[in-house]
């Protein structure tokens, strides 16, 4: 799917034909979208991995034209093996259109496309690329965000259970967030080298902007990793507290059962087709009953002073 957007600001507005000064965006472009923007001039090396999951970032330029790959978060489907991925954003970089790309349909971008991006501008592609690269540490920060909300709602269940599912679900979130790390790195290597290459054409603005940027994607970075180093020991500590939780139901058990082993002794012996004190007596069972009661109580009281139960 391809759409053509030009404007500023709040005036961004959906056109049908790429011109000079226009954005297009493309949503798992077809061989039929591909091959416009090839009509248009775009070079064919440049949109041949547009629809690769697995593209790295990177940036290279072929003439007047670059190409920038970034990676940005992605909410998988629930039940998926692991919640947060990350996907590739192509960035197409011309003379007087810019060209993006993903390869799975996302609102990502839906905020540009509205017109409440502040400063944004389809003329402009060097601070558009930057805008980009903005709100892209700004959607980490976010997804993380979530990532710390379902680890907490994980952490009061993972006190009382006995069961391994709860860090199960901790490993599905570390992973995304070591996607997360890799991503941001390679993300931030790109803005680096942008900053230090002739890839685009920075104005003085530019130059304060990209300091922002850097700073935006250096504390995502940070905070991915805070937040993956408090989850890895969360989980070595939570293996511990199933662990326990276990040893815990497991010596309830075993005190259960030694107090009520006295009564099935007693019985045992009782139960004999030989002679035994006190069998002839009118009161034998009740004896026998309240012997049995009172050892048990008694077992239970010495459990219960030395903390066993």
């Amino acid at each position: 799917m391809l759409k053509v957007f030009r404007g500023a600001a709040d005036n961004i507005e959906t056109i049908d034909e790429i011109v000079p000064g226009s954005w297009v965006h493309c949503v798992q472009p077809s061989a039929d979208d591909l091959a416009r923007l090839q009509a248009y001039g775009i070079p064919g090396e440049l949109l041949t991995h547009v629809n690769d999951l697995d593209e790295r970032p990177r940036v290279e330029r072929e003439g007047e034209k670059a190409l920038i790959v970034l990676h940005f978060p992605y909410m998988q489907d629930a039940g998926a093996d692991i919640p947060f991925i990350t996907v590739p954003l192509t960035i197409v970089v011309t003379s007087d259109v810019i060209i993006t790309s993903v390869p799975k349909a996302t609102g990502f971008l839906q905020k540009f496309s509205a017109g409440t991006v502040r400063g944004l501008s389809t003329n402009n592609p060097s601070r558009f690329v930057l805008h980009l690269l903005q709100y892209v540490a700004g959607e980490y920060l976010a997804r993380v965000s979530e990532i710390d909300a379902a680890v907490d709602r994980l952490e009061d269940q993972l006190q009382r259970s006995l069961r391994n599912r709860e860090v199960l679900e901790l490993l599905k979130y570390e992973k995304s967030l070591v996607y997360f790390t890799t991503a941001l790195r390679s993300n931030e290597l790109v803005l680096e080298r942008l900053r230090r290459g002739n890839i685009l054409q920075w104005s003085p603005d530019d130059e304060d902007l990209i300091d922002d940027v850097l700073i935006e994607v250096r504390q995502a970075i940070d905070k991915v990793d805070i937040s993956s180093n408090i989850l890895g020991q969360m989980m070595d500590a939570f293996a511990s507290i199933v662990a326990n939780n276990l040893n815990v139901v497991l010596k309830f058990l075993a005190a259960i059962t030694i107090i009520v082993t006295p009564p099935v002794i007693i019985g045992s012996f009782y139960g004999m087709n030989v002679a035994l004190p006190g069998a002839n007596s009118p009161t034998a069972f009740a004896s026998i009953v309240a012997v049995s009661i009172l050892t048990s109580i008694a077992v239970a009281i010495i459990f219960w002073r030395k903390d066993w139960l």
